[in-house]
């Protein structure tokens, strides 16, 4: 499941939240929400936690529920703005300013604020980055980057709460509800989200660690899990209430025909670019 320097809640507020919708392949009517997502992931480890571990698993977990970045690639492959509602550039690409989103709050109901971006940001781009306002952020860079935007949508610039950088707080759609490190995430949906009705139609999502593929892929063929990741088609190929995406000879992951998705699916990594949980529902 799914800038310029307009702010996103009016967006979402007005006639332009059709378009918005329409433009990541979701109907203007919105999907029916509700349940709980069940993916079986790779990638875990008993030693994770929200700063460090870089499997599949810790990323979707960061990235896809509990965490937002600064810019997103949208559900069709384009690049726009999350945290960030706008950002210019000097003309050699070396000074960024980022306009910030406003009345966005973390789980724990503190407001997010350029400081929380300073904190987050240490190495992120190879320069300073300070704070320019409460709602500012500049990026004065070592080395000329015009795609510091689309960098700054990878899983690993996450940005997490100043005042609670490791346990897990974030200003994603969902909040963790409880957290095993290198098994288990079980997180519900955050009421009234800054993203509004537009993205996170799921009231839960679990996401459980199976490092075997084959266990993987039994577990949802016995209809255990709606989404796993894979490499390769197995036992799954056959099963006509299965999809394997991108197509059998070459698949990343396998999916419940039970789940719906936008119409344009970004293949930059598994499971919608790590966002399943945000642009997927149940039909």
């Amino acid at each position: 499941m799914s800038r310029s320097l307009l702010d996103r809640r009016a967006l979402f507020s007005s006639a332009a939240a059709a378009a918005l919708l329409a433009a990541t392949g979701v109907s203007a009517a919105g999907p029916k929400p509700g349940g709980r997502l069940r993916m079986a992931l790779s990638g875990a480890a008993r030693n994770d936690t929200w700063l460090r571990g870089d499997g599949l698993f810790m990323q979707i977990a960061r990235q896809g529920v509990v965490f937002d970045t600064l810019t997103e690639i949208a559900a069709d492959g384009t690049l726009r703005g999350e945290l960030a509602s706008g950002w210019t550039s000097s003309p050699d690409a070396r000074v960024w300013l980022f306009e910030l989103c406003r009345d966005v709050s973390f789980h724990d109901g503190a407001p997010f604020t350029a400081k929380d971006v300073v904190a987050s940001a240490a190495g992120f781009a190879g320069g300073a980055v300070q704070a320019v306002g409460d709602h500012q952020v500049s990026f004065t860079l070592v080395h000329p980057d015009p795609g510091l935007p689309m960098r700054l949508a990878q899983p690993a610039y996450f940005i997490r709460a100043a005042h609670a950088p490791d346990n897990g707080t974030g200003t994603g759609l969902y909040k963790v509800s409880s957290f095993v490190p290198g098994q288990r995430l079980l997180a519900t949906r955050v009421a009234d989200h800054y993203k509004g009705e537009a993205a996170g139609w799921f009231d839960e999502v679990e996401l459980t660690s199976i490092p075997s593929e084959p266990v993987r892929g039994q577990a949802l063929g016995e209809y255990l899990v709606d989404a796993v990741d894979l490499t390769a088609a197995g036992a799954l190929a056959d099963l006509p209430d299965i999809t394997l995406q991108p197509d059998r000879r070459h698949p990343t992951q396998a999916v419940s025909a039970d789940v719906m998705q936008p119409a344009n699916v970004s293949r930059l990594r598994p499971l919608d670019n790590l966002r399943a949980a945000e642009r997927w529902w149940f039909g």
